[in-house]
């Protein structure tokens, strides 16, 4: 019988609501660590499937709402999410190691990777390759965003009003090139502002 979850460090948010944790520190290292091997060109999906599928320590309503908090915060969206599953479980060193395993072996192999495209950048087949794994990677953030379309499903909101905010998003950065933090804050606020509304009648 697994025993119960350990009350929160002090000045940290409750643990999640799913079943199951991080066990140790060490734990939150490797399973980062992995899932930043994983995540070439984008780390939606393969964080999505690691955190909520696989390890189950967060809900997928939990995930989207730390997703959505993450991608709000300054820096980059995977980095916040794990400085906030880890400082939940274990406060700072779990925020710490989390971040550790998310960057420590990927820098690595980044500066390796560098080294080695500055010598063959030019090869046709190095270039065909990257071509490649761009048109995977946005395959992969794709079918992302529909798995977590269907938490629409709860939101106070109702579903038209949902799409139309998506929509707006999606036409303002992808062709009228407007800065993504006026986006966030301008939709993300209306879209706040209109489920305070429906929460309160």
């Amino acid at each position: 019988m697994n025993a119960p979850p350990s009350s929160p460090p002090s000045g940290t948010s409750a643990p999640s609501a799913s079943a199951n944790r991080p066990r140790s520190l060490a734990d939150l290292f490797i399973s980062f660590t992995l899932l930043a091997l994983q995540g070439f060109g984008g780390v939606l999906a393969i964080v999505q499937r690691e955190i909520v599928d696989r390890k189950r320590w967060l809900t997928q309503e939990e995930f989207i709402e730390d997703w959505a908090v993450a991608q709000i915060m300054p820096g980059p969206n995977v980095v916040n999410l794990s400085l906030m599953i880890g400082g939940r479980h274990f406060g700072v060193p779990g925020a710490l190691a989390a971040l550790a395993g998310l960057l420590t072996v990927p820098l690595v192999l980044v500066i390796g990777l560098a080294v080695l495209h500055d010598r063959f950048a030019d090869n046709p087949v190095v270039a065909g390759a990257l071509h490649g794994m761009a048109a995977v990677c946005a395959g992969l953030i794709g079918a992302a965003g529909l798995r977590l379309a269907s938490a629409l499903k709860k939101s106070p909101m109702p579903l038209s009003w949902c799409l139309a905010i998506a929509a707006a998003g999606f036409i303002l950065v992808a062709f009228l090139k407007c800065p993504l933090p006026w986006v966030l804050f301008g939709l993300g606020g209306l879209g706040c502002v209109l489920t305070y509304r429906r929460l309160a009648t």
